[in-house]
This record gives C-alpha cells, sequence and structure tokens, in this order.
C-alpha cells in the first residue's frame, strides 16, 4: 500500500463525506419549499435517503481504513449549504436557481466519486470500490434525471407565474 495514494484517499473520503453532508442539508431545505413541484419533490427526497446511504458508505470506508470524518469539514459544508438554501430561498425563481445549482452539484459528486474510484488499487482499498461505485452510479442517475428535466422545470415554473399573474 502506498502511504501518499491512501492519505489522499483518506482525504478524498472525508471531503466526500462532508460534501455528502453538504448535499443532504442542502435537500432537506429545498424539499421544505417544493409543494409546488410534487415530481421535484419526490426525487428530491428519494435521492435524499440515497445521500443518507452514501454517508454511511463513507463512514465504513473510513472505519475500513481506521479513520473518521472531519467534523470541521462536515460543519463548514452544512453552514455552506443553509447558507445558500437561504439565499436561493428569497429568489422568486428559486426552483430554477436549485435545479441549476443541483444540476452542477450532481456532477461535483460524480467526479469526487470517479476520483476515489481511481484511488482505490494504489491505496490498497480494493474493497471500498463497490460501495463507491454504487454511490457514484446513484449521483449519475440523479443527475442525468435532473439534466432530462431542466426544460420541464422551466415551463412548470413559466405556467405558475403565469397563474399567479393572472
Amino acid at each position: 500500500m502506498n502511504n501518499t495514494a491512501r492519505d489522499l484517499f483518506i482525504v478524498g473520503l472525508r471531503n466526500a463525506h462532508a460534501m455528502e453532508v453538504q448535499a443532504r442539508e442542502l435537500m432537506e431545505r429545498q424539499s421544505e419549499r417544493l409543494d409546488e413541484y410534487p415530481e421535484v419533490k419526490s426525487k428530491v427526497s428519494a435521492h435524499l435517503t440515497e445521500t443518507n446511504e452514501q454517508l454511511r458508505r463513507l463512514e465504513k470506508c473510513l472505519e475500513a481504513c481506521g479513520e473518521s470524518s472531519s467534523s470541521l469539514k462536515d460543519t463548514t459544508q452544512s453552514v455552506a449549504a443553509n447558507v445558500q438554501a437561504m439565499m436561493h430561498s428569497m429568489a422568486g425563481d428559486e426552483i430554477l436557481k436549485n435545479t441549476f445549482a443541483n444540476e452542477a452539484f450532481e456532477n461535483f459528486e460524480i467526479a469526487a466519486y470517479k476520483s476515489l474510484l481511481a484511488l482505490c488499487g494504489a491505496a490498497g482499498v480494493e474493497a471500498a470500490k463497490a460501495p463507491l461505485e454504487q454511490s457514484l452510479k446513484e449521483e449519475q442517475r440523479m443527475a442525468s434525471w435532473i439534466d432530462s428535466n431542466v426544460e420541464k422545470i422551466t415551463m412548470d415554473y413559466l405556467d405558475h407565474q403565469q397563474r399567479q399573474a393572472a
């Protein structure tokens, strides 16, 4: 096992854990405000369940390496998520801002998991591959759903705005 690769892998796991904490906070705040978009609310709620499982998988990977998550990173990302959600909630087009931000964030998560998977062999943690691949697939599914629904969400928002103006 390469110590540099292992160290980088551990940092990556801690960063991914903090990233998923941020994702959880964002989805919790967003789902509270999605009653007018039931399909989006349902998808966000389902992905929130997946995110909680991803957090558990990351914690198991860290434990298998004799490590734990970083409370500082987790707390910082949690605060950042709540600030972002608050800023978006003040915008009239909150659903659009959240949709754009969520698409970007899902792709960020995909890149993070791909990076961790690339390190598994060099870090000597082949057992981490399967849980990380599962999380990657979940993120790819969510990113694909968002990407294929941007136009629909935009038009739903337009319809909602037109009904309010009438």
